[in-house]
């Protein structure tokens, strides 16, 4: 059987999201076609609002509806203490910690040569422009071969300025059982261990 023309297009657009393989977009778009005309519209629109009113912060590079962000223009913040993340989904999973009291600089990814993504892809030169007054740089990217990688790109341009840099430990998650990590992870908790 073919399916019509509209639904193809929409299977491949839903396609083209992150995480969203060929069988996901097939059943979301059966699953939009089913939804009420007023539910599908307010999808729609909250896109279509999000798109044309969400930027990028002018100092961070989070995402937000105004020229600065609501943490870049909070004062109690330690402004010494700065976070470096790849996404803006990172920055919001640490502040759910509630552990970070500092700043943040978001690069927009990763290095990945592979995928034609290097230094000037991301937001590293304006993270270079931003380090006055910083007593500590907080590498927070992922545990992924393109995190690790930018994290000691980012190290070593670091290492030739008067600016402590640090790298986030890695380690078992809590409530985890250590007959279940696996060898890295539990490699990396002994070699990152701290005194009680």
């Amino acid at each position: 059987m073919k399916y019509p023309n509209s639904l193809i297009q929409l299977i491949r657009e839903l396609g083209k999201l992150p995480g969203i393989g060929p069988k996901s977009a097939q059943r979301l778009a059966f699953y939009l076609f089913n939804q009420p005309d007023a539910d599908i519209r307010a999808l729609a629109d909250a896109l279509l609002d999000a798109k044309e009113k969400l930027k990028q912060c002018s100092k961070c590079f989070n995402i937000t509806d105004q020229e600065v962000c609501s943490i870049c223009e909070d004062g109690r913040r330690k402004e010494t203490l700065l976070c470096v993340v790849e996404q803006p989904a990172d920055l919001l999973a640490i502040e759910r910690s509630g552990e970070f009291d500092g700043i943040y600089h978001v690069l927009h990814g990763a290095l990945s040569p592979m995928n034609g993504i290097g230094p000037d892809q991301l937001t590293i030169k304006a993270l270079l422009g931003r380090l006055e007054n910083r007593s500590e740089v907080i590498l927070a990217t992922s545990t992924t071969v393109e995190g690790e990688a930018t994290a000691m790109y980012i190290a070593k341009l670091l290492s030739d300025l008067e600016v402590n840099t640090s790298r986030i430990a890695y380690g078992l998650p809590v409530g985890g059982d250590l007959e279940y990590a696996d060898e890295v992870t539990l490699g990396r908790a002994i070699s990152n261990r701290r005194a009680l």
